[in-house]
């Protein structure tokens, strides 16, 4: 018997791909393209004169220069950040007119001549430009020859760079973060300050970077704005234009200080120089995640690897005491009218692009696809932002923020209300504990398993205070177990709720468990509004049907039974008025499968083949397909199946008693 073979694998981080090979008609111009770019490099550090570097370097007029280059990137920066991070921000963010101008206008200094940048700025800011005889007149400012037409003139060239390099990381930070912490109740300056800068951190450190590296290597614009004044405005570049006619040994030297400085910039840069979102909130220390059988009522622990407090602070009372009912008055994508008392739940469903989500966006105020007329309790909110509607909303993923800790994301929608810092943090470590998480407050989301996640999540949310609160489909990432414990949590929690709860989602078991109503969405239509048994009982949308895995099929109604939209007949017990749409209802144990034409009872009989068959429980879903009818699914016994010797492909028949079709009208 021989042996299998083991192929060596590649070791763990070098990636390997079989037969590929670098093609030299790529590889050679690769080479040339680096060796073009080193070759001047070592010709500067070849040509230095080691022995008098130190000399060369500081010399007072070197040092003069230098001080005065490092004054003016620096302000140039300053000027850049003031500047340009609302500019970035602007185009990442907004959607205006000219647009692609303002772009445009961004990226000419990169792509300009700096001499022809350093007449453009004199023409404009000059003595004769347009605006220097207004400057000098009405602040007695003049730009040229002077320190300051040297940091204007720097600042023109830097600043594209960083407004290049934050637009880019801007534009790659989803903006869910920055919505949830409106709905949290934080002014867009406060969600700017306190989410989307640190979040941009690095690509705004990256682009910092470039931009102060860019205006201490200025030179064409500088000489040509500002002149080459020593002490003023004669900077580094300038002094080493000026070495180079009377000692270029020095130059030399001080050209290598001007290329290790822009190396090293680089190096710490390690190439991100369009940065990184650090909206990626990928586990990189994920604790262990939720396991074990249900936990009984009350608060539970949710990581099993690091148990929680011995005793724990019994359920807080609210913090509030309000009632808020909900009117609604949907338009636009979404054409619906909402009334619900408060402590009430109501389950969105429908198929995917129903609208359930724009329709919570619309009651947050953040989509033009629908516009919501929205009362909570006697307030109208309809003309208020969403910081101001007391509308708390908890996305699919949590939305946590990845730069704060659990306690810290708990409480700012306390912080963002006036609540003080050590009042927020109190009530957020109760809320914490309430949902058996305030072990956890010191860790970051990128620590938390994803039930952890999504508790931290609802307490933040509730911590707030809200008057209606939007879950859009919070559980769906989790499995089955950890959704089981979420859901009994949540459960008691919107219990105690004071307003009005929305939560989204794919799973009859969640909406049957937690809502007391389910509204039925398709094409942005409300198609039922109803409790969650009568929906079980009566789905009026074949999808809701299909979702509880039963078959439905729309028709129309004529005088021996419903003609199908699918494509032939159904025989059904109950009568309706010729021409009236139905959805019949088919359970799929109602379903009779045949490997031989059944005779008898049966009124309604297919031929079909076997497309698939799956485990559901103790029992076997069979999807049969027929030329006389829709898809049919039937359930059977895993020994009726063993029996028939059904697999893929075998054909059969399938038959459905006429009374066992339940007719909703459409």
């Amino acid at each position: 018997m021989r042996r299998p073979r083991i192929r060596a694998t590649a070791p763990a981080g070098r990636p390997r791909t079989p037969g590929a090979r670098t093609p030299a008609a790529l590889a050679v111009p690769a080479l040339l393209a680096v060796a073009f770019l080193l070759v001047p490099l070592l010709g500067i550090l070849a040509r230095t004169n080691w022995s008098r570097i130190g000399t060369h370097l500081t010399s007072p007029d070197v040092t003069q220069a230098l001080s005065l280059s490092l004054l003016v990137s620096c302000w140039a920066l300053g000027l850049s950040l003031l500047l340009g991070v609302p500019l970035a921000w602007l185009l990442a963010r907004v959607r205006f007119p000219g647009k692609a101008l303002v772009r445009s206008l961004v990226l000419l200094p990169m792509v300009l001549p700096p001499t022809v940048g350093g007449v453009a700025l004199l023409l404009g800011f000059g003595r004769r430009g347009l605006l220097g005889p207004w400057l000098e007149d009405t602040f007695g400012i003049v730009l040229p020859f002077h320190t300051s037409g040297a940091v204007v003139a720097a600042t023109f060239v830097a600043m594209p760079f960083l407004v290049i390099s934050l637009e880019g990381t801007l534009a790659g930070l989803r903006p869910r973060y920055e919505e949830t912490a409106a709905s949290l109740g934080a002014s867009p300056l406060r969600v700017f300050c306190t989410v989307t800068l640190p979040m941009v951190a690095p690509g705004l450190a990256a682009g910092a970077a470039l931009t102060w590296a860019r205006a201490l290597g200025e030179f064409g614009a500088t000489i040509t704005f500002a002149g080459n004044l020593p002490g003023t405005t004669q900077t580094l570049p300038l002094q080493v234009y000026l070495l180079l006619q009377e000692s270029p040994e020095a130059a030399t030297s001080v050209s290598l200080l001007l290329l290790g400085i822009a190396m090293t910039v680089l190096i710490c840069l390690r190439g991100r120089w369009t940065g990184t979102a650090a909206g990626r909130t990928g586990r990189t220390a994920p604790a262990a995640d939720d396991t074990g059988p249900a936990a009984p009522p009350g608060p539970f622990t949710e990581d099993r690897t690091e148990p929680a407090p011995a005793t724990r602070q019994p359920a807080a009372v609210l913090p509030h005491q309000e009632r808020w009912p909900l009117r609604a008055e949907v338009t636009g994508f979404n054409q619906l009218t909402l009334d619900a008392e408060p402590g009430s739940t109501l389950a969105v469903v429908g198929p995917n692009g129903a609208g359930k989500t724009t329709l919570l966006r619309a009651l947050l105020g953040l989509t033009p696809r629908s516009r919501a007329v929205l009362r909570l309790g006697d307030t109208d909110v309809t003309a208020l932002p969403p910081h101001r509607r007391g509308v708390a909303w908890v996305p699919q993923d949590g939305a946590l923020f990845p730069h704060l800790t659990a306690l810290a994301n708990t409480a700012y929608g306390l912080r963002a209300h006036g609540t003080s810092r050590a009042e927020a943090r109190r009530t957020a470590r109760e809320w914490l504990d309430r949902l058996g998480v305030g072990h956890l407050a010191h860790r970051r989301p990128a620590q938390l398993s994803g039930g952890q996640a999504q508790r931290v999540a609802l307490a933040r949310a509730l911590a707030a205070r809200p008057r209606l609160l939007l879950l859009d489909e919070p559980l769906a990432a989790l499995d089955q177990t950890t959704r089981a414990h979420v859901r009994h949590t949540l459960r008691g929690h919107l219990a105690d709720f004071g307003g009005v709860c929305l939560i989204v989602t794919h799973d009859p078991v969640e909406a049957v468990s937690l809502a007391d109503r389910v509204l039925v969405l398709d094409g942005g239509q409300l198609l039922q509004d109803a409790p969650p048994a009568e929906v079980t009982r009566h789905p009026r949308s074949p999808w809701v049907a299909r979702m509880l895995g039963r078959n439905a099929w729309p028709g129309t109604a004529t005088d021996d039974g419903l003609a199908l939209d699918g494509g032939g007949r159904l025989v059904v017990a109950d009568r309706l008025p010729d021409g009236a749409r139905a959805l019949a209802v088919i359970a799929p144990e109602a379903v009779s499968v045949h490997l031989d034409k059944p005779a008898g009872s049966p009124r309604n009989v297919w031929p079909g083949t076997v497309r698939e068959i799956t485990s559901a429980g103790s029992r076997l879903r069979v999807l049969v397909t027929s030329p006389g009818a829709p898809d049919l699914v039937a359930e059977i016994t895993p020994s009726a199946a063993l029996e028939l010797g059904l697999t893929d492909g075998v054909p059969v028949w399938t038959s459905v008693k006429a009374t066992e079709v339940s007719l909703v009208t459409l």
